[in-house]
C-alpha cells in the first residue's frame, strides 16, 4: 500500500512537470509557452513574409508566426492600431495620416510586378504599351493578332482598388482605359498565379520574385523591350516595381518587436535576397 502511494505521488509530480513545460517542434523541452504573432494585409507581400517567418521560426521555436487570410491594407492598418493584428503588410509606404503617432513602417524589400502568359502562348516575348492596352481593353481579342497561336486571349485581372492594378494603370494602361467586360477579376495574387498556371492562353500580372523562386512555368514578358529582371529592378529600367513593407505599433509586445528586428536585420535581408527580392543592401 505504501509503495502504491509513493508511485501515485511520483506519477502526479511527473504529470505536473510535463504540463508545466512546452515541447517545441525540434523535440526540445522548454519552459517558455509558445507565443503567436498575427500578420495580415496585402497579399503580394505574403511571399516575402513567408520567407522571413520560416527562417525566424526555425531559430525561435517558441514563437508561431501566423500569416492570416489576406485583407486590404487599410483594414490591416486599422487592425494593428486596434490590437487585433500584430503586423500589417503593405505594398506601399504608410501615409502620414495613417500613422496617427501610433504606428511604425518598415521597408523590407522591392519586387517587380511581372506580366506573364501561360506557356501555351508561343512566339511572344515582348509587348508594347499599345498592345497591352489592346489586350486589357478587348480590342485585341486573339493571340494571332500579335503573331502567336489562333486562340482567344484570357485576361486575368485584379480589382481597380488593388495596388497591382494601380501600377498597371500608372505605367501602361492609363487611368481612363476601359477594361474588357470579358476580363476575369480575381481576388488576390495567389489566385492569379494559380489561374495563369492552369488556364491556356491566359495573361496576368504577379510577383517576379515568386515566379523565379518557385520556378513558375509561365512566359515572362518584356515590356517595351525591357526585361523583367532583378538587374533591371536595381538599375530602375523596369518600371513596375512595388514595395514590400510592414507596419506595427510603435511599442509592440516583445515577441513582435523581436520579429520586426529580424525582418529588418542583415540576416533577414539575406533571406529575402536568396528568394530573389531586392533589398537596400543587395548589390
Amino acid at each position: 500500500m505504501k509503495n502504491k502511494k509513493i508511485f501515485l505521488i511520483t506519477l502526479t509530480v511527473v504529470l505536473v512537470v510535463i504540463i508545466s513545460y512546452t515541447i517545441n517542434p525540434n523535440g526540445n523541452i522548454s519552459n517558455q509557452p509558445q507565443q503567436e504573432i498575427k500578420i495580415s494585409g496585402y497579399s503580394s507581400v505574403y511571399p516575402a513574409l513567408k520567407v522571413l517567418t520560416s527562417a525566424y521560426e526555425a531559430k525561435n521555436p517558441n514563437t508561431k508566426v501566423s500569416i492570416l487570410t489576406p485583407t486590404k491594407s487599410e483594414v490591416s492598418i486599422a487592425s494593428v492600431k486596434d490590437g487585433l493584428l500584430d503586423i500589417g503588410t503593405l505594398s506601399r509606404e504608410l501615409k502620414p495620416e495613417e500613422k496617427e503617432g501610433k504606428l511604425e513602417y518598415y521597408l523590407l524589400a522591392k519586387d517587380a510586378l511581372l506580366v506573364a502568359t501561360h506557356p501555351s502562348v508561343s512566339n511572344i516575348l515582348n509587348v508594347s504599351t499599345e498592345q497591352l492596352k489592346g489586350i486589357y481593353s478587348g480590342k485585341i481579342k486573339n493571340w494571332k493578332e500579335l503573331g502567336a497561336s489562333d486562340a482567344k486571349i484570357v485576361v486575368l485581372d485584379r480589382s481597380e482598388k488593388e495596388p497591382a492594378k494601380n501600377l498597371l494603370r500608372k505605367y501602361y494602361l492609363g487611368e481612363d482605359l476601359k477594361i474588357s467586360s470579358e476580363a476575369i477579376v480575381l481576388r488576390n495574387e495567389s489566385e492569379v498565379i494559380t489561374a495563369i498556371e492552369n488556364t491556356p492562353y491566359s495573361i496576368g500580372a504577379f510577383s517576379l520574385a515568386y515566379a523565379i523562386s518557385n520556378n513558375i512555368s509561365v512566359n515572362r514578358l518584356s515590356l517595351n523591350g525591357v526585361e523583367p529582371s532583378i538587374k533591371n529592378i536595381k538599375n530602375n529600367k523596369y518600371k513596375m516595381v512595388r514595395l514590400i513593407g510592414i507596419t506595427s505599433k510603435k511599442s509592440p509586445a516583445k515577441p513582435v518587436q523581436e520579429f520586426v528586428n529580424f525582418a529588418i536585420s542583415q540576416a533577414g535581408k539575406e533571406e529575402l535576397i536568396k528568394s530573389n527580392f531586392v533589398t537596400s543592401t543587395d548589390k
